[in-house]
């Protein structure tokens, strides 16, 4: 399934700034939002502004995401998760087109060949960075990216709750 993008609003660019602590660059829309309505995951060009390849299209830009992935991370998560791709063939298979669809939805915005065929995360033969992993199942939905959804539920952050610092509406 690809990714519906919303615009990315002047409002969501400076939450976004204030997220990540510095400004956005080649942003073509917000892949995943907080239930308040915050930018959860940006979607960004695979060529920068200023020309640099950019192979992660969906970046996880919500703090509570991001330190609730760091914190999975710290406990070596990542080590199971690998062993479970090469274990379960339902998965590893899933976890392919799951990159495969991730190199899709960035096609979308132009071809790079710096980076062809290099998704996110490890994909497809390992796991490497869950914050890509679950911006990439945040924007996707769930069912689209197994290690991801694994992640987001191994995670103490929940998309269905709003952990924002400003929240644009009551949560």
């Amino acid at each position: 399934m690809t990714a519906v993008l919303t615009p990315a609003t002047d409002a969501d660019l400076e939450v976004m700034r204030e997220q990540l602590g510095r400004p956005m660059r080649g942003v073509v829309g917000i892949a995943a939002r907080c239930v308040c309505g915050n930018p959860t995951v940006v979607a960004t060009e695979p060529r920068l502004p200023d020309g640099s390849p950019f192979p992660t299209f969906y970046y996880l830009t919500h703090p509570a995401a991001t330190a609730a992935m760091s914190a999975l991370e710290a406990t070596h998560v990542m080590r199971e998760l690998s062993e479970l791709l090469e274990a379960d063939d339902d998965i590893a298979g899933a976890y392919r087109a799951a990159h495969d669809a991730y190199l899709a939805d960035r096609a979308a915005y132009g071809e790079v060949d710096e980076i062809a065929g290099i998704s996110a995360g490890g994909m497809p033969t390992r796991v490497k960075c869950l914050h890509a992993l679950a911006g990439h199942a945040l924007a996707a939905g769930p069912g689209v990216n197994p290690i991801g959804d694994l992640a987001l539920a191994r995670s103490t952050w929940s998309p269905e709750r709003c952990a924002c610092a400003n929240p644009r509406v009551a949560a």
